[in-house]
C-alpha cells in the first residue's frame, strides 16, 4: 500500500530527518504539559536519590512523541539508551543479551512493546522487579539454569495498544503516561520550530492552516510542512503563502478538518448507505474494501476525537456534526 500523507507512523525515508527535529531536553519538548510536569518531578526525584528512574510505559496514538520522550528521559538522567522493538526481539536470548549489556541506570527502550512474544515478555518480569534473569543453558537432561544479576536500569516501553499489554507486565511499570492528541497552539509552535530548522518563513495564516489539518499529530504536521514547502519553493516564494498552503493541501487531498479520502469514504458510507448507523465496523470495512483492523487503528480514533463518529453497543454511528459537514464538503 502506498504511504499515506496523513499516516501517523514513520515513513521509511523519515527516520534520519525526524531524528534531527527531535528535542533533546524536557524543556524543549512542546505540548503534553501535564505529562511533562509529572515526568520532570519523577526524574528530579530519581536524580536526588541517585537511583534509576522507575520503569515507564508511554502509551497513546502513533506520531505523538513516545520515542522522543524515551530519549529525553535518558538525556535528563545522563545515562545511555539502548533501543529495540517488540517484533525485533524474537528469542529469549536476544533480550538476555540486551539486558546483560546494560550499565547501571541505563535506559532500555522497547518500542511496540505489546508485540513482544509472551515467552520473551516473561523474562522481563524478574528483570524489572528484582534485576536478575535466569538463562537456561543446554538441552534435555543437561539443561541448567544460570542466574545473571543485572544493574538497576529503567525500562521505557512504548505502545499504541495499552489494553493489549498483559496485566503482569503492565503492573510492573511504576510510571504510566498517556500521550494525548496535540492542541492547535502546540502544533503551531512545533511547526514554527521545524520551519526555523528548515530556514523557511511561514506567516501566521499559513501556520494556522497547517496546524488545523495535522490531525493533532506532530509527525503529520512536520510532514505536511515539508510537502507545502516544496510547492512554495517551486513557486519561488520568499515565505509560504496561504494560497500555496491551501493549494498544496488540496492536491494532497487533506481537507480543512485534516480528513483524507478514506475518512470521507467511511463517513459517507455510514451516512449515505446506512442512514447514519448504527452499523457494524465489519460491514463498513467490507463496503469500502478496507481491513477492519485498519479502520479501527488508523482512521476511527481521529474521527471520534473530532466528533464525527460515535462507537455505540450496536455499532458505529454518525454524529449530527458529520451530517452537516459531509453535506457541505467536497474533496474534488
Amino acid at each position: 500500500m502506498d504511504e499515506r500523507i496523513l499516516d501517523e507512523h514513520e515513513h521509511d525515508n523519515e527516520a534520519s530527518l525526524e531524528l534531527s527535529l527531535r528535542p533533546t531536553k524536557l524543556h524543549q519538548y512542546i505540548g503534553q504539559d501535564a505529562l511533562k510536569s509529572n515526568l520532570s518531578v519523577f526524574i528530579e526525584a530519581a536524580r536526588m536519590r541517585e537511583e534509576a528512574l522507575d520503569h515507564v510505559i508511554l502509551h497513546g496514538p502513533p506520531g505523538l512523541g513516545k520515542t522522543t520522550l524515551a530519549n529525553i528521559i535518558a538525556a535528563e538522567m545522563n545515562v545511555n539508551i539502548k533501543t529495540t522493538s517488540g517484533p525485533a526481539v524474537e528469542r529469549a536470548g536476544d533480550l538476555a543479551a540486551i539486558l546483560s549489556s546494560l550499565e547501571p541506570g541505563d535506559v532500555l527502550f522497547i518500542d511496540e512493546i505489546h508485540r513482544l512474544p509472551r515467552f520473551v515478555e516473561e523474562i522481563l518480569y524478574s528483570a524489572m522487579e528484582d534485576f536478575f534473569i535466569d538463562v537456561v543453558i543446554g538441552q534435555g537432561d543437561e539443561a541448567r539454569s544460570i542466574r545473571i544479576d543485572l544493574p538497576p536500569f529503567t525500562l521505557v516501553g512504548a505502545t499504541t495498544r495499552f489494553g493489549s499489554l498483559s496485566a503482569p507486565l503492565r503492573d510492573r511499570f511504576g510510571v504510566q503516561l498517556r500521550l494525548q492528541y496535540y492542541d492547535l497552539d502546540s502544533l503551531k509552535l512545533i511547526i514554527e520550530r521545524t520551519a526555523d530548522i528548515f530556514e523557511v518563513a511561514i506567516p501566521e495564516n499559513s501556520l494556522n492552516e497547517l496546524a488545523k489539518r495535522s490531525r493533532g499529530t506532530p509527525r503529520i504536521a512536520n510532514r505536511l510542512l515539508r510537502r507545502v514547502r516544496d510547492f512554495s519553493m517551486v513557486k519561488g516564494e520568499e515565505a509560504i503563502t496561504l494560497e500555496t498552503t491551501n493549494y498544496a493541501l488540496k492536491v494532497l487531498e487533506v481537507d480543512p478538518e485534516g480528513l483524507e479520502p478514506i475518512d470521507h469514504k467511511i463517513m459517507r458510507t455510514i451516512i449515505g448507505t446506512y442512514g447514519g448507523g448504527p452499523v457494524g465496523l465489519e460491514t463498513v470495512a467490507v463496503s469500502i474494501g478496507e481491513e477492519v483492523v485498519t479502520l479501527n487503528d488508523v482512521y476511527e480514533p481521529y474521527l471520534i476525537q473530532r466528533g464525527f463518529l460515535e462507537r455505540t453497543p450496536r455499532g458505529r454511528k454518525a454524529t449530527a456534526k458529520s451530517f452537516e459537514y459531509f453535506k457541505n464538503i467536497d474533496m474534488n
